[in-house]
């Protein structure tokens, strides 16, 4: 229960690490910069429970030499999930967007689970969790098409042309609808190696630090060869709300959230529970329009779509 508990404390989080990275964006006018300002602080924030801790930042040359290759790259794959997001974004809409990796880390999770990949813990692939799977699928679809078909349909009429507001053909989005899948599929894989690392290593803390890491390192290459330079300078202005700094944070806790509950509950209920957690902290978020976010009054069919979340969960658990 306890999981449960972290499952959905990390997953409320992400809308407010979105919220915030959304004002970072603003603020220097570059999503992977963004990305790279809170991978960054993340990794201090990390490095600072370690040393807390009194855990070391260095990881033996045995550990390194007996352990496969794949088991380091769990930051990569975060930011090929967080990179895959920003370009799929203009070629699928905003629902798309939410939906098609949902689909991956669903699908991803449940194979994981049922063939132990990534030396997971095997849990058997039943009727009764395929139908949850099923139902938090139909959960998400209810609540994420209520309001970004919506908010996309206005945006569209209000400020595309007129060859932009055409329907976009079927054929030419699946591609992209493609690609969108598989980067769910990446980010379930992220979740279940780095559950596995904080198991070699004995220390959560030490996988979501190595997988941060990873991932700033990755990002500052990027920003460094894509953006033709690193400009951070705007991010730095006193007239910036302090709490655009803390996205890190929240994003380095759902890691170790991350590394801890897979080892004890499994990557596909660890997926789901954390899908839960997000959905219902982005209901609130809408709501109240907290962080600077566009206030949404919420609509009872995604009541409904939250309801469907829990059974399938449900569903998940204790089939």
């Amino acid at each position: 229960m306890f999981s449960l508990l972290v499952g959905l404390v990390i997953g409320f989080g992400l809308p407010l690490q979105t919220a915030i990275n959304s004002r970072l964006r603003r603020i220097v006018r570059s999503p992977l910069v963004s990305s790279m300002i809170s991978f960054s602080v993340g990794t201090l924030f990390l490095v600072a429970i370690l040393i807390l801790s009194r855990q070391g930042l260095l990881i033996s040359e045995a550990t390194i030499a007996h352990q496969p290759w794949w088991i380091w790259i769990g930051g990569i794959l975060g930011v090929v999930y967080l990179t895959g997001n920003i370009v799929l974004f203009p070629h699928l809409g905003a629902a798309q967007t939410v939906i098609m990796p949902v689909v991956g880390q669903l699908s991803m999770s449940m194979l994981i689970d049922n063939f132990g990949w990534f030396d997971s813990q095997r849990h058997p692939l039943t009727v009764i969790r395929v139908i949850g799977g099923i139902v938090v699928l139909l959960g998400v679809l209810l609540v994420v098409f209520t309001n970004s078909a919506r908010s996309e349909l206005k945006i569209q009429k209000s400020h595309a042309s007129a060859d932009e507001r055409r329907p976009r053909n079927s054929t030419s989005a699946l591609p992209w609808q493609i690609a969108g899948v598989v980067t769910g599929m990446l980010s379930a894989a992220q979740t279940a190696i780095n559950g596995h690392l904080g198991t070699v290593l004995a220390s959560p803390e030490k996988a979501a630090f190595i997988s941060f890491l990873v991932g700033t390192v990755a990002l500052w290459i990027i920003v460094a060869a894509y953006e033709h330079g690193i400009h951070v300078k705007p991010a730095f202005s006193r007239k910036n709300p302090w709490w655009v700094w803390i996205g890190g944070v929240i994003g380095s806790l759902f890691v170790l959230g991350n590394a801890y509950m897979v080892p004890k509950i499994g990557t596909g209920l660890t997926v789901v529970v954390v899908l839960f957690g997000m959905i219902s902290g982005g209901l609130v978020v809408d709501s109240f329009g907290w962080l600077g976010a566009r206030r949404i009054s919420v609509r009872p069919v995604q009541l409904l779509g939250v309801l469907a979340l829990i059974c399938g969960v449900i569903l998940i658990k204790l089939f």
